[in-house]
């Protein structure tokens, strides 16, 4: 079952909706979608023991408590990312908005590591786990309605103003605000946001047209 993170609703409501591509729009005339990618999760190994602790007296911006988690967070300022590493060398990265800062992401933890005289000669697999994208459909929703009519969907706006609805025959996931505003989670690839938004946009058509 899809469960709400706060973290996606800030991030994305601080945002203007654009759209997809990792950093080009792309705008549907008919029904004016706009959708951003805002975060694209990864994870890799880096074949590599890792000595956490002296990573984290040696390294600034990080973040180390054993006895409450075993991965250490690296913050990275360009580009503004985050990653988990743990001692066997595996690493999640998220906060990357393109593959390409993924890229420099996981070049920076190399050079990092470097300082502490581990050399990592390999090129990471780079495995993407998730991506959120956040956008409009340019249409308004009636979320009771959607809520009643719509499967696969959950809506408590006593709890949350947004309508949880997990698109079938997809691992996409939707947030649905009533202005048309949504948020999408579940997907691995550029285009798989698209086709899951396209979707989305032609089962609501068929659904508030009832």
């Amino acid at each position: 079952m899809f469960k709400y993170s706060p973290h996606i609703y800030k991030a994305t409501t601080r945002q203007r909706a654009a759209g997809v591509t990792m950093g080009k729009d792309h705008k549907k005339e008919g029904n004016k979608k706009e959708i951003k990618i805002v975060n694209i999760v990864v994870s890799t190994a880096l074949e590599k023991d890792i000595p956490l602790e002296k990573m984290a007296a040696t390294l600034p911006n990080t973040e180390y408590n054993p006895e409450q988690f075993p991965g250490l967070v690296l913050r990275i300022k360009d580009p503004k990312t985050s990653a988990l590493i743990f001692s066997s060398g595996k690493v999640v990265c998220t906060g990357a908005r393109t593959l390409a800062d993924v890229d420099r992401s996981i070049q920076s933890i190399i050079r990092s590591l470097k300082k502490l005289n581990i050399h990592v000669t390999i090129k990471p697999e780079i495995t993407v786990q998730n991506i959120v994208a956040s956008g409009s459909i340019g249409m308004d929703l009636n979320l009771n309605i959607l809520g009643i009519k719509l499967p696969h969907t959950e809506y408590e706006p006593e709890q949350f103003p947004g309508l949880v609805h997990k698109l079938k025959g997809t691992n996409a996931t939707f947030l649905l605000f009533s202005n048309g505003k949504i948020v999408c989670t579940g997907t691995k690839t550029e285009q798989q946001v698209q086709d899951a938004t396209d979707k989305l946009i032609e089962n609501l058509k068929k659904v508030l047209k009832k």
